[in-house]
């Protein structure tokens, strides 16, 4: 019934997004098409995977965006619940060519046009996604409004335009803590706990928007997940008792968590060999914490198919990426023990840091991309074994001291 009154809105009405810039969009609303009466504010962005557009809805590293999916059949796989990468969508509006009504998947629960309209979201098919996305890539990422009219409305796009215009950029947005968990709630991530096992080495991920597949890789590897509000500070985080740190991805600029980059830096500072690792956001924030500093790219990446290499080796790896900033490579002081450890093949931007001799390391893409590519979801095994060898050195040191031996440093 819902999907049925949402087509018959659509036959009445168009929508227009406006951009920044003066250009203008025009297609047919679905999912939450009552939500743009009051008209849709954002950042447009393009997106080119061919499959995901679940996780992308779910992503909160989208929140503040609207998002173009290159790829032209949109839905025709369906929602299924287990696929979801946090609690709710995050974005402000998707964005397609053709959105498929029927969907085969024996996993599906309910359509795309279903599942926006219940959270809330809406969508636009019948977008010109192919003009909208080169002028993206020609003219960087742009501010926009999205709004529906009535089909034989006259639309002032000089209004439109200015309202675009008004819209504030993600740079001057704390998106973060709107998608991360509510101050001092610290909790511990596992789905499988009615299940009776031994203690494993504990992870704290720090919640700047983290996505549950990280958390599935993590434990995937016998890693116990606890997670950490965007805001908790050094003691708070120390008490939990880490094993691992894991700076996850988020929405929006690194500067703006200047709180979450005082926290890497003390935690840099301690030398105690915690193993930290950083995925996304949490590569710039500890690109920023080590003194670099980071730049906005012209329209980011984002999508399934980024070629990296890695420096030391040479491997090649496909990876997917959603970022909008990157860690300037020149601008990582030499003293600070760091090194560029993966390259960009298409535009020769940092994807990655690590550190010559401290198990720490940082990658700007997705190694738990879901639905893919998993071409290095090995990072976690190494992280693992960081962690192992950590958890490892410090019984041997305590067995040293219980038989009487030098006490050594842990």
């Amino acid at each position: 019934m819902r999907e049925a009154e949402n087509r018959q809105a659509e036959t009445e009405q168009v929508t227009a997004l406006a951009l920044a810039d003066g250009a203008v969009f025009y297609g047919r609303p679905f999912g939450a098409v009552a939500a743009l009466r009051a008209g849709r504010r954002g950042e447009v962005v393009f997106s080119t995977p061919m499959t995901g557009y679940q996780e992308i809805c779910t992503d909160p590293s989208y929140r503040g965006q609207m998002v173009v999916l290159t790829y032209p059949l949109v839905g025709n796989y369906g929602i299924a619940p287990e696929d979801v990468e946090s609690r709710r969508p995050w974005l402000s509006a998707l964005l397609v060519r053709e959105y498929s009504e029927e969907y085969s998947n024996w996993r599906a629960a309910e359509s795309l046009d279903a599942y926006l309209a219940r959270v809330g979201i809406p969508g636009v098919s019948d977008l010109a996604t192919r003009a909208l996305t080169r002028h993206l890539r020609d003219h960087g990422t742009q501010r926009g409004i999205l709004r529906a009219f009535a089909a034989d409305a006259t639309i002032d796009i000089a209004a439109l335009v200015a309202e675009a215009r008004a819209v504030r950029p993600i740079t001057e947005l704390d998106v973060v803590a709107e998608v991360s968990l509510p101050a001092g709630d610290a909790r511990t991530w596992d789905p499988l706990s009615h299940m009776a096992r031994s203690p494993r080495p504990r992870v704290v991920v720090i919640d700047t928007g983290y996505k549950e597949n990280i958390a599935r890789c993590l434990q995937a590897r016998d890693l116990d997940v606890v997670l950490a509000p965007h805001d908790v500070n050094l003691p708070q985080l120390l008490a939990m008792q880490p094993h691992g740190v894991l700076l996850a991805n988020g929405p929006g600029a690194p500067e703006m968590v200047a709180g979450v980059v005082a926290l890497a830096r003390a935690l840099i500072a301690r030398d105690d060999d915690l193993p930290i690792m950083g995925i996304c956001l949490g590569h710039q924030i500890l690109g920023l914490a080590i003194g670099a500093t980071t730049s906005r790219l012209l329209f980011g990446h984002h999508g399934a198919n980024h070629p990296v290499i890695e420096v030391r080796t040479g491997r090649v790896t496909i990876t997917a990426q959603n970022h909008n900033f990157q860690v300037d490579a020149t601008s990582i002081p030499a003293a600070s023990g760091f090194h560029v450890s993966h390259v960009n093949l298409s535009d020769g931007s940092v994807e990655g840091l690590a550190h010559y001799s401290r198990p720490i390391f940082s990658v700007q893409y997705h190694p738990e991309a879901c639905p893919g590519p998993h071409d290095d979801r090995q990072l976690f095994d190494r992280f693992a074994a960081l962690i192992d060898e950590r958890v490892r050195g410090r019984a041997e040191a305590d067995m040293l001291v219980g038989l009487g031996g030098s006490k050594l440093s842990a």
